[in-house]
């Protein structure tokens, strides 16, 4: 499996997914750590990678996206954005609104 096949497979099996630097017990910087706080917020599980694990997708990623940065918040196979991103929502109730519907959608 290539790269961006491994990325395409991780994203479709996880439905709410972040690319962010470091883990979310232990984020490597301020954008990562901001942006799993909002999650966190909403409540719900999420999955992650460490693009710091993975030079392959660090690279790779934002070109297959066409986002140039990390963090970047996947939902339902859609890129949702960054940092700045993620924080709006969550101060306009968009993000948690649309965890909970697709995580209703899933039945998760």
């Amino acid at each position: 499996m290539n790269i961006i096949e491994t990325i395409k497979k991780q994203i479709k099996d996880n439905i709410i997914l972040i690319y962010m630097k470091g883990t979310p017990e232990s984020p490597s910087c301020g954008f990562s750590a901001q942006a799993v706080k909002a999650l966190s917020i909403c409540g719900e599980k999420f999955a992650y990678v460490d693009v710091l694990e993975n030079t392959e997708i660090r690279n790779e990623l934002p070109k297959y996206a066409n986002w140039p940065t990390f963090p970047q918040l996947w939902i339902d196979g859609e890129l949702i954005g960054g940092c700045s991103i993620i924080l709006e929502m969550l101060e306009n109730g968009q993000l948690r609104e649309l965890i909970s519907k697709t995580v209703k959608k899933y039945k998760i």
